[in-house]
C-alpha cells in the first residue's frame, strides 16, 4: 500500500488526533507545517476561518495536505506527534543570523519557537510595538482580547508581522531574541502546582464519604460504591435496519471516544430518573480523579451542584466561579487562571442535577469573554455551548425530562444512568452489611417479595431497605408494595430513633405519628414552598418563616448541604428531591387549611402555565416583585413537573384505604380528607380520560394505536399507590385501543408492577410494546397479572435473563390471548430453549416468537426445533445475531420441512455457512409456506449460495430471499439467475454488499431485474 493510500485509511483516526484535544493543540500542528514549508500562508488563512467546527477543520487540512503529495502526508503525521508530545521548539538562532533580507519568511520559518518563547510576554511587545508605531491601538486591543488564549494572542501578532510591510517583522525578530526563554512549562510552574495539589485535597475532603443520604452517619464511598447500569444512547437506528442493543459503559469510560452524538460539543450528558445515582455516579468521578486513580488526563476538576448554583445571586464571571465558588488557589492567582485558559483541554467541569436548576437553558444571550461577569445562568448556559473555555470537558446530569432539544444540540454523548442491576442490589446490601447472615436475610426478602425487589433498582431505596432493615425483617404485616409505603416505613424508622427508648417496640400508628404531627407539617410546608420556589437549599431565614426550629431538624430529614458556597446562606436541604416531595404530599393531606381544590394542580397534566415560556415568566415576576404569592395553588402552579409528578404520586399513596387509619386521627377533620380523597381520586380518572380522548381513530383496516404522552406513566403509578381497583377499573374502562406502545419511557419493575395493576381490567386485548427501558426480570414478574389482557408483548431491550423469560412463559402457557412475544437484544441464552419449545409446542394460537440479536447457540436452536415440529400456528421466527451456525441452521431446517404456517424466517448474521444453506435448501424444496427467508450477513459463499439456487427450483412460495453480505461472486449470481429462470413465484432477491464488481453489478442487473444488487 503507498503512503498515500496509508495515509487515507488513516483519516478518521488523524481527524480523532486532530479534534481530541483543544483548538490549541489543532493551531500548534498549523504552528509545525507551516515551519517545514508544507503548508503556503494561504492554505494556512483558509484553516483559520472563525466560526468553523474544528472537525471540518480538521478535515479540511487532510484534504489540503493529500493533494500537496506523499512527503506533506508524512510531515502531517509528524506535526500531530510533535504537538501531542509538547515538545520544546529548537532555539531561536543567533540574533544575526535573523537579520535576514525576508523577516516576514523567518516568522513563517522559526514559528513554533516563536510562539513559545512570546507565549508569556505578548503584552510587552505590543505595547512596544505601538510605541515605535507599528501596530496601532485597534489591533493591539484585537490581538488582546480576553477570547484568546496566550499562544493565540502570539500566533496572531506574529500573522499581523507576516501580512504588514512595516518593518513590524524584523521589530519583532529583534526583540524576541532578547526576551528570557521558558524555562519549563506552565503546569509545571509552582503556583499551578500548589493548586492542583489544594484543589485535588478539597475534591478529595468533599467526596470521600456519601453523605447524599442521611448526613446521620458518614459512609465511606470506597468502601459502599456499587456500579449502576450505565448505557450510552447511540442515533437511530436506520429504517430497516436491526437495532442494536444500547453500549453498556463503566464509569471510566464516560469519555470514550465512541457514541459521540455532536463532535464538535464538550459536554457529556448523564440522565437518569429521581433516585437513580447520579450524584453518588459523579462523586465517585470525583474522588477518581482525587486520588489519581482515575482520570489523570484532567488537570483540574471543579465540581458544582445546579441547586446551589442557582441561590448565587451576583454576576459571576468565569475566574470567580471557578476561584470564590470552588478553590481559591494560594498564590499566582492570574498565573493559574491564564493557563486554564490557555489550557482547556486539561479541564473537567462537573454541574449536577441540572434539573434543579429554576433557570430554562437557552442559547440566544451569547457571552464570550472569561473575565466579564454575567448572571450565572447566561454563564452555565455559555460553559456548556463552549462558548466559554471551549473544549473544556462538562458532565452535566439531570433527569431526562428537564433536558430540551435546545440543550441537546451541544451535547458530545449522552448516557442514561438505569439505576441498580438484580446483581447490583445484592453487591449493594452485602457491602452496607457485612455482619453474618444480615445481608443473606435481607436478600431473601426481597426475592420473595417482587414489589419491594423491583423498587430497590433505585439506589435510594436501596439504601431505605438498608437503614430500615430490622424493621423489615421483624415486622409481620408484610412487606412495602409501594413508594408510598416504603417512604412511611423509613418515616417510622426516624421516628423511633428520635423517640425515647420506651417507644422503640411501637409501630408506626396514629399516637407515634401525632407525637410529631406539628413537625413532620413544619417540614411539609417548608418542602412544598421550596418546590414552588424552586428551592431545594434553605437558609436559616427560610427555615424560621416556615416555623422550622431546632428540634424540627434533629429528626434527621434536613441535612447540611455539602460545599455550600461563600455568601450563600443555604446551609440544609432534604435528604433527596424524593423527600421533599413526600413532606409536600403529606403537608397536602394533613394540612388543616389547605383547600381542596388546589390538589387539581397536581393532577392536571396540562395545566394553565405548563409550557416553559409561561412557566418562567410568572417566577421571573415575583422574584421581582417586593411580596410573593405562598398560597398553595400559587406554590403548585409555578412547582417543576416533575417534582409535582412525584409528589402527585406520593399524595395518591398517603390517600389510599391501606393508610386511612393511620392519617384520619391524625387530621382534625376526617370530612376534609375525605374531601381530598374524593378529589385526588376524581382527578387520576379524569387525567387518564383525557389522555384517552386524544388518541387518534385508527386507520382503515388497522388497529387502535396509542403511544403513550409524557404523564401517562406517572398517572398509572399514581393510580398503583392508591392500590384501588375499582377506580384503576373505572379509569381504564374508555381505553379503547388494540396497540399500547410505551417504548423509551424509563419503565422499570416498579412501573411494570403499576402497568399490571391497572391494565388487567382492560376489556379488550391489547398489544403492549415496552421496547427500549428497563424491565429486567423482576419488571417482567411484574408484568405477569396483565399477561392474560395481552395479545402481544415486546421487550426489545430490556436486560432481560433466561430466568425472567421462563417465569414469563410459564405464565404464558395459561393465556390464551398471547400470540406474540419480541425479544430482542436480551440477554437470552440456550437455557431458556426448553420453555420456548415447551410455549411452541403447547400453543398451537401462536403466532410470532423474535430472539434477535441475543446468545443463543446451535443447542438451543435443536431444543426450539422440537417445540417448531409440534406447533401448526408459527408465522413469524426471528433469529438474527445468535451464534446458531450450521447445526443450528440444520435443526431448525428439518423441523421447518413440513411446516404449513411459517411465512418468515430470519437467521441473519449466525455464521452459516454452506452445509447449513443445504439443510435450508432441502427445506424450501419441501416446504410450501414460507414467503421470506433472511440469510443476510452470514458464510454462504458460492457453495451454499448454489445449494439455495437448487432449492428455488423447486420451491412455489418463497417471494423474498436475503443473502446480502454473504461472499458471493459472479458464480454464484449465475446460479441464482438460473434458478430464477424456472421460478416465477420469487419477487426479489438481495445481493448487496458481495464480491462483484461494478461491470458484473450492471450485467447482472439487465439480466434479471429480480436482483437487488
Amino acid at each position: 500500500m503507498s503512503s498515500l493510500e496509508t495515509f487515507q485509511a488513516q483519516r478518521t483516526q488523524l481527524v480523532g488526533l486532530l479534534v481530541s484535544g483543544s483548538l490549541e493543540g489543532f493551531e500548534s500542528v498549523l504552528d509545525w507545517l507551516l515551519s517545514w514549508e508544507v503548508l503556503s500562508w494561504e492554505d494556512y488563512e483558509g484553516l483559520r476561518l472563525q466560526g468553523q467546527p474544528l472537525s471540518h477543520l480538521a478535515r479540511r487540512l487532510l484534504d489540503t495536505v493529500w493533494n500537496k503529495g506523499s512527503w506533506s502526508c508524512e510531515k502531517l503525521v509528524a506535526a500531530i506527534q510533535e504537538a501531542q508530545a509538547d515538545c520544546q521548539p529548537s532555539e531561536l538562532p543567533a540574533c544575526q543570523d535573523l537579520r535576514s533580507l525576508h523577516p516576514a519568511q523567518d516568522l513563517q520559518r522559526h514559528r513554533p519557537a516563536l510562539v513559545r518563547r512570546l507565549y508569556s510576554h505578548v503584552g510587552t511587545v505590543l505595547d512596544l510595538a505601538q510605541e515605535q508605531g507599528f501596530v496601532s491601538q485597534f489591533e493591539c486591543d484585537e490581538i488582546k482580547l480576553p477570547i484568546f488564549t496566550s499562544s493565540q494572542r502570539a500566533r496572531r501578532l506574529l500573522d499581523l508581522a507576516t501580512v504588514k510591510v512595516n518593518g513590524l517583522a524584523a521589530f519583532l525578530l529583534q526583540h524576541i531574541q532578547d526576551l528570557p526563554a521558558p524555562s519549563s512549562l506552565p503546569f509545571e510552574a509552582t503556583e499551578c502546582k500548589k493548586y492542583i495539589s489544594k484543589l485535588k485535597t478539597t475534591v478529595s475532603a468533599q467526596a470521600r464519604f456519601l453523605s447524599t443520604y442521611d448526613g446521620a452517619e458518614n459512609l465511606c464511598l470506597e468502601d459502599i460504591y456499587t456500579e449502576n447500569i450505565l448505557e450510552l444512547r447511540a442515533e437511530a437506528a436506520v429504517a430497516g435496519a436491526p437495532q442494536k442493543s444500547p453500549a453498556t459503559l463503566g464509569l471510566e469510560e464516560i469519555f470514550s471516544t465512541h457514541g459521540h452524538l455532536n463532535e464538535d460539543a464538550d459536554t457529556v450528558l448523564v440522565v437518569g430518573e429521581a433516585g437513580s445515582g447520579k450524584s453518588t455516579l459523579l462523586q465517585r468521578l470525583h474522588l477518581l480523579w482525587a486520588t489519581g486513580q482515575d482520570f489523570q488526563e484532567f488537570l483540574f476538576v471543579f465540581p458544582f451542584s445546579c441547586r446551589q448554583l442557582q441561590c448565587v445571586a451576583k454576576p459571576l464571571s468565569v475566574r470567580s466561579l471557578l476561584f470564590e465558588h470552588c478553590c481559591w488557589p494560594d498564590v499566582g492567582q492570574q498565573d493559574v487562571f491564564q493557563f486554564l485558559l490557555d489550557h482547556p483541554d486539561r479541564v473537567l467541569l462537573t454541574f449536577d442535577g441540572f434539573d434543579e436548576f429554576r433557570f430554562r437553558f437557552t442559547d440566544q444571550e451569547r457571552h464570550c469573554s472569561p473575565m466579564d461577569p454575567t448572571s450565572v445562568q447566561t454563564l452555565l448556559f455559555n460553559l456548556l455551548q463552549g462558548n466559554l473555555l471551549k473544549n473544556a470537558r462538562k458532565v452535566l446530569t439531570s433527569r431526562p425530562d428537564a433536558v430540551s432539544a435546545f440543550l441537546r444540540k451541544y451535547v458530545r454523548m449522552e448516557c442514561h444512568l438505569k439505576g441498580f442491576s438484580e446483581e447490583g442490589i445484592e453487591l449493594y446490601l452485602r457491602k452496607r452489611h457485612p455482619e453474618p447472615g444480615v445481608a443473606d436475610r435481607l436478600i431473601h426478602l426481597l426475592q420473595a417479595t417482587s414489589a419491594l425487589h423491583g423498587m430497590c433498582h433505585l439506589p435510594v431505596i436501596s439504601w431505605m431497605v438498608s437503614k430500615c432493615h430490622q424493621e423489615l425483617l421483624l415486622q409481620s404485616r408484610g412487606s412495602p408494595k409501594t413508594t408510598t409505603d416504603m417512604y412511611l416505613l423509613i418515616l417510622q424508622h426516624f421516628l423511633m430513633h428520635a423517640c425515647p427508648s420506651d417507644a422503640a417496640s411501637h409501630s408506626l400508628g396514629p399516637s407515634l405519628l401525632q407525637s410529631r404531627l406539628s413537625t413532620l407539617l413544619h417540614l411539609g410546608q417548608l418542602a412544598l414552598w421550596g418546590l414552588g420556589m424552586c428551592c431545594y437549599v434553605f437558609s436559616a431565614q427560610q427555615l424560621q418563616a416556615a416555623q422550622v426550629n431546632p428540634d424540627d431538624i434533629s429528626l434527621g430529614f434536613l441535612v447540611r448541604a455539602q460545599s455550600v458556597m461563600p455568601g450563600c446562606a443555604a446551609p440544609l436541604e432534604f435528604l433527596h428531591i424524593t423527600f421533599q416531595c413526600f413532606f409536600a404530599a403529606f403537608y397536602l393531606v394533613l394540612s388543616a387549611d389547605m383547600p381542596t381544590a388546589s390538589l387539581r394542580h397536581l393532577f392536571n397534566c396540562r395545566r394553565p402555565g405548563s409550557l416553559p415560556l409561561a412557566r418562567l415568566l410568572p417566577r421571573l415576576c415575583v422574584q421581582g416583585s417586593g411580596h410573593e404569592d405562598n398560597s398553595v395553588t400559587a406554590l403548585l402552579q409555578k412547582a417543576e413537573q416533575h417534582n409535582l409528578q412525584i409528589t402527585a404520586a406520593f399524595l395518591a399513596g398517603l390517600l389510599s384505604q391501606e393508610h386511612w387509619d393511620l392519617l384520619a386521627e391524625c387530621q382534625v377533620s376526617r370530612k376534609a380528607l375525605l374531601q381530598r380523597r374524593a378529589c385526588a381520586r376524581w382527578c387520576l380518572a379524569r387525567s387518564l380520560h383525557k389522555h384517552f380522548q386524544s388518541i387518534p381513530p385508527a386507520l382503515p383496516g388497522e388497529a387502535k394505536s396509542m403511544h403513550a404522552l409524557p404523564g401517562f406513566v406517572w398517572l398509572i403509578r399514581s393510580l398503583y399507590e392508591m392500590q384501588e381497583e375499582r377506580l384503576a377499573q373505572e379509569a381504564v374502562r374508555k381505553l379503547d385501543v388494540g396497540h399500547l406502545k410505551l417504548t423509551f419511557c424509563s419503565v422499570g419493575p416498579a412501573e411494570c408492577a403499576a402497568l399490571a395493576f391497572v391494565l388487567r381490567h382492560l376489556r379488550r386485548p391489547v398489544a403492549l410494546q415496552l421496547d427500549y427501558n428497563s424491565v429486567g426480570d423482576i419488571g417482567v414478574e411484574q408484568l405477569l397479572p396483565c399477561l392474560s389482557v395481552c395479545k402481544a408483548l415486546y421487550l426489545r431491550d430490556n436486560n432481560i435473563s433466561d430466568r425472567g423469560i421462563c417465569k414469563l412463559i410459564e405464565h404464558a402457557l395459561h393465556c390464551e390471548q398471547l400470540q406474540k412475544l419480541a425479544l430482542f437484544n436480551n440477554k437470552l441464552t440456550d437455557g431458556c430453549a426448553h420453555s420456548m419449545a415447551r410455549l411452541l409446542a403447547c400453543k398451537q394460537n401462536f403466532l410470532a416468537l423474535r430472539l434477535g440479536n441475543n446468545h443463543i447457540t446451535a443447542a438451543g436452536a435443536q431444543v426450539l426445533a422440537q417445540g417448531l415440529r409440534e406447533n401448526a400456528s408459527l408465522q413469524f421466527l426471528g433469529f438474527w445475531g445468535n451464534k446458531v451456525g450450521d447445526e443450528g441452521a440444520q435443526a431448525l431446517a428439518e423441523a421447518l420441512g413440513d411446516h404449513q404456517s411459517l411465512k418468515w424466517l430470519s437467521l441473519v448474521g449466525n455464521s452459516i455457512g454452506s452445509v447449513g444453506a443445504q439443510a435450508l435448501a432441502l427445506m424450501l424444496e419441501k416446504n410450501v409456506a414460507l414467503e421470506e427467508l433472511c440469510l443476510e450477513e452470514n458464510h454462504l459463499r458460492d457453495e451454499g449460495v448454489c445449494s439455495l439456487a437448487e432449492g428455488l427450483k423447486r420451491n412455489s412460495s418463497l417471494k423474498v430471499l436475503k443473502l446480502s453480505n454473504n461472499g458471493i461472486t459472479y458464480l454464484g449470481a449465475e446460479a441464482l439467475l438460473q434458478a430464477l429462470e424456472r421460478n416465477a413465484t420469487i419477487l426479489e432477491v438481495w445481493l448487496r454488499g458481495n464480491s462483484f464488481s461494478l461491470e458484473e453489478t450492471e450485467k447482472l442487473s439487465l439480466r434479471d431485474t429480480r436482483l437487488l444488487l
